[in-house]
C-alpha cells in the first residue's frame, strides 16, 4: 500500500507550539537530532507493507529522506486540499491502488511494526475508510500523562489515532463528495451534528451510543462504508499538539536511542 504523509501545518503566533517552531513547518520541528517527520519516514521505510510515500505540505528537502520511493507535493492550502492532492498523486503513480494509508507527520513515536499492523488489520476489506482509534486504557497505560481527549461510548472510551486508510474513490470524486462535506462542517457544530446525525449526537450525550452503532450511523449519514480500527499501539495516537506532548515523546525517543547505542 502507498502512504501519504500530511505535513502541511505551520503553528501560528499564539498557538501552543509556536515558541518551538517560530514560523517553521511543524513537521520540521527537531526531536532528538532529527526533524519530526523524519521519525515518521523512518517508520515507513521500515514497514514491509508500504511501497511508495507521498509527502504533502513540504518542498523537497535534503534534510529528510525515505528508503521507499518518495514524492513531494507542496502545501495545497488546507487539509481537504492536501488529502485530495495526495490521493491524486497515488492514483497517478500506482494505477492499481484502491486505498492509501494517510499518516500525520506529528506522530514520531510510531515504528514500522505499527504501520504494518494498521495495514494488515484491514487487509482484504473493501470499505471506504478505516479510522484508527486507541482505547483510553491502552493510551494511559503507555503514556499516563498524555492528557488526550477521549470520546466516551457506552462500551468503550477512545481517542483518535493518526494512521487512517481511505479509499481513493471518496477523495477523488468530482463533486468533492466527502471532502466537501467535512470541509463545510469544520467550524460549525450544528453542521457537524447534522453530518453524523442528530440521533447519533443524542445517543452519545446520554451515554447510550456503542461504537458499532456509531459506525453504522456515521456511515449512513456520510454515505460511505467504514469502521473504526482499535489499535493496540498508543504511539499511533500520540500526536504532538502541545509542549507537554513534545516533552513526553522526546523522552520516549531518547530512550530508544540509548537502547541502540
Amino acid at each position: 500500500m502507498d502512504a501519504i504523509v500530511l505535513a502541511g501545518g505551520t503553528p501560528q503566533p499564539g498557538e501552543p507550539l509556536y515558541a518551538y517552531t517560530k514560523g517553521m513547518p511543524k513537521a520540521l520541528l527537531e526531536i532528538c537530532g532529527k526533524p519530526m517527520i523524519q521519525w515518521v519516514l523512518d517508520a515507513l521505510s521500515n514497514s514491509a507493507s508500504v511501497d511508495n510515500v507521498v509527502i504533502v505540505g513540504l518542498p523537497q528537502d535534503n534534510r529528510i529522506h525515505c528508503s521507499k520511493k518518495a514524492y513531494f507535493i507542496p502545501n495545497q492550502g488546507g487539509l481537504t486540499e492536501n488529502l485530495h492532492a495526495g490521493a491524486k498523486k497515488v492514483a497517478e503513480i500506482n494505477r492499481q491502488a484502491t486505498h492509501a494509508l494517510f499518516v500525520s507527520s506529528d506522530i514520531p513515536a510510531i515504528t514500522g511494526e505499527m504501520v504494518d499492523w494498521i495495514i494488515n488489520a484491514t487487509h482484504g476489506e473493501k470499505s471506504d475508510m478505516f479510522y484508527n482509534v486507541i482505547s483510553r486504557d491502552v493510551m494511559e497505560k503507555r503514556f499516563p500523562h498524555a492528557r488526550r481527549t477521549y470520546i466516551r461510548f457506552k462500551d468503550i472510551e477512545l481517542c483518535g489515532g493518526d494512521l487512517h486508510i481511505f479509499s481513493l474513490r471518496i477523495l477523488l470524486e468530482e463533486d468533492k463528495g466527502l471532502r466537501k462535506k467535512l470541509a463545510d462542517a469544520r467550524k460549525s457544530p450544528i453542521k457537524q451534528a447534522a453530518l453524523i446525525g442528530f440521533d447519533t449526537v443524542f445517543l452519545y450525550l446520554i451515554r447510550q451510543l456503542t461504537l458499532k452503532r456509531a459506525e453504522r450511523n456515521i456511515s449512513k449519514h456520510l454515505k460511505v462504508t467504514g469502521r473504526a480500527v482499535i489499535c493496540p499501539y498508543a504511539e499511533a495516537g500520540m500526536d504532538i499538539d502541545k509542549p507537554c506532548h513534545l516533552k513526553i515523546v522526546t523522552a520516549e525517543l531518547q530512550k530508544r536511542l540509548e537502547i541502540l547505542k
